[in-house]
């Protein structure tokens, strides 16, 4: 972490949000097996070991054939076969198709040998001596499928049906490159080729506390001058989201002692510790209280900054490092809407860090704004307001106000409109930025 630039700096975001990049650092690599590494990050390319698929087979149920044999055949006149046996999938011994013949076969089954293509059944009368039929009649009691003809009456052309071994991938083919994030179709590859486990970076452990007297658990009963805990159970959600194992700890009364040891008893499982309320100027900014002077002296960069920054919503905030292990601490301001738009501007981005991705940020697009009127915003700061995006239009719509406090608005938003530093009003029809969080 940067050293602290004095009580009456006032930071950007961009040197906020580089201060905290620039000391989070991807996880240690591990060997996890498939069902865990969900949602992790490839540490190394993973190459094919054996093609996929490893052996020719059939595409449909129906009959493994020469195709010299089918020559000519139609409704009227069909090629007569001589059924010589059953190809199941995870056949071991196979029928050879000799000339006149064919082999009953079902899908995903191995072409046997001698064989050069597969008819479906629909194009057969199945062997029961009528037309065509539409499926596949099971063998009976004792049978096979060895006795008795089969009546086809299309041709076919060679491979016809046939997936051929390595269409999908091949020996030495590289399956999923370094820096992959293994969602379930990469989990399934890896356990197509046989993969049981992958070294992966680990999703970080989140742990996300709130603090204020104030502050009741939802499902218990009000008091005089309390409100619900929403902050604790929205930013537990979003770190998730952001592909978080996350821990919620339930609201801590405005007590540094109580804070402090709180936080201590936490971080033996968390990878990172996000707090939210406390950090103002205020008589009981508990947070500010209990940590300014957690740093290890002997320790460049432990401890936390408390920082004023150029935006709104969510001027105060806090950062540093915790504990032994030097745990990642981002302290966010504790109103529902500037500690909602901190994580995203700030949390969210430290997660992916962690979780060794390239690109931790939401995407950013341009949008024409769609307004009854101007919007002002505070010189020297930068505004996130909330939005909701149309694509298809182009356009962004303001959703609710500019306060800090208004947690229904906010459940509205899918977008935050971006009102740089020096600008203090924007017109409708201005394209602005417009960061995608939905």
């Amino acid at each position: 972490m940067a050293a602290a630039a004095g009580p009456g700096r006032l930071w950007t975001v961009d040197e906020h949000l580089a201060d905290i990049l620039a000391a989070v650092r991807p996880l240690d690599p591990i060997e996890l097996q498939l069902p865990d590494a969900q949602g992790c990050v490839l540490v190394e390319d993973v190459t094919v070991p054996v093609a996929l698929p490893p052996f020719d087979n059939s595409s449909m149920d129906g009959y493994a054939v020469r195709t010299a044999d089918l020559a000519g055949a139609t409704e009227e006149f069909p090629a007569v076969l001589t059924v010589i046996g059953d190809v199941a999938a995870g056949s071991g011994a196979l029928p050879e198709v000799g000339p006149g013949q064919a082999a009953r076969i079902m899908t995903g089954a191995p072409l046997p040998p001698g064989a050069e293509a597969v008819v479906p059944v629909e194009w057969t009368d199945g062997g029961a001596g009528g037309g065509a039929v539409t499926s596949m009649r099971p063998a009976g009691p004792g049978r096979d499928g060895s006795d008795g003809e089969v009546r086809v009456y299309r041709s076919a052309e060679p491979r016809a049906h046939v997936r051929a071994s390595g269409s999908d991938v091949r020996a030495g083919d590289l399956a999923l490159a370094a820096g992959t994030v293994l969602g379930p179709p990469q989990i399934g590859l890896l356990a197509a080729i046989g993969r049981d486990r992958v070294r992966v970076h680990p999703r970080p452990r989140v742990v996300v506390l709130s603090t204020g007297s104030e502050l009741v658990q939802p499902g218990e009963p009000l008091g005089a001058g309390q409100i619900y805990d929403s902050n604790s159970f929205a930013l537990t959600a979003a770190a998730r989201d952001a592909g978080a194992i996350a821990y919620r700890v339930g609201a801590v009364t405005d007590d540094a002692d109580t804070l402090r040891a709180t936080i201590e008893d936490q971080l033996i499982r968390a990878d990172m510790v996000v707090t939210t309320g406390g950090v103002s100027v205020g008589a009981y900014d508990v947070v500010k209280e209990a940590l300014s002077s957690v740093g290890d002296e002997d320790e460049a960069g432990s401890g936390i900054d408390f920082r004023t920054l150029a935006m709104q919503p969510g001027k105060p905030q806090g950062f540093g490092s915790i504990g032994p292990e030097h745990t990642p601490l981002l302290a966010l301001p504790g109103n529902p809407v500037s500690s909602y738009v901190s994580f995203e501007l700030f949390v969210r981005p430290a997660i992916r860090a962690l979780m060794g991705l390239e690109d931790v940020h939401r995407p950013v697009v341009r949008a024409t704004l769609a307004a009854g009127g101007p919007l002002s915003s505070p010189a020297g700061r930068r505004q996130f307001l909330r939005g909701a995006y149309d694509a298809e239009a182009g356009a962004i719509t303001p959703v609710g106000g500019a306060g800090s406090h208004l947690v229904a608005a906010l459940a509205q938003a899918d977008a935050l409109i971006v009102v740089p530093e020096e600008t203090v009003s924007v017109a409708p029809g201005t394209e602005v930025d417009v960061v995608l969080i939905g």
